[in-house]
């Protein structure tokens, strides 16, 4: 599976973005990946943003972006997208989609490590 991120830029506190993340090469349904938005700031860890589930039920939010960001899936375009609303300064970094398989049960995934696939990122720049 590749993925692929985008809809990154530079924009001014209290703007909005959306990212786009566009699965490809799977052979089975783009319906049965769960799947991730991390961000890598300069010198930090990378860190869980946003998780949804395979069908789209179920969302789970990091605390600093809940009420700002919202993730959402088309299963027919095997693209997932992070809505991202009243930006801050603090939100800059480099966005990362990931995918797992998972199966409709399936508890959410907040850690890199609990994911198969990752995209190559795109630079989200927050100015004062």
């Amino acid at each position: 599976v590749q993925l692929q991120a985008s809809g990154g830029g530079l924009v001014q506190a209290g703007d909005s973005l959306r990212l786009t993340c566009t699965a490809s090469g799977h052979t089975g349904s783009i319906s049965n990946l769960a799947t991730g938005w991390f961000r890598q700031a300069p010198g930090k860890e990378r860190e869980f943003v946003a998780y949804i589930s395979r069908g789209g039920g179920r969302t789970v939010y990091a605390d600093s972006v809940k009420g700002r960001f919202a993730i959402s899936r088309e299963n027919t375009k095997k693209t997932v997208y992070l809505q991202m609303t009243d930006l801050k300064p603090e939100d800059t970094a480099v966005y990362y989609c990931a995918a797992r398989e998972s199966i409709l049960t399936a508890r959410p995934f907040t850690r890199s490590d609990e994911y198969t696939y990752w995209g190559q990122g795109t630079l989200v720049t927050v100015s004062s």
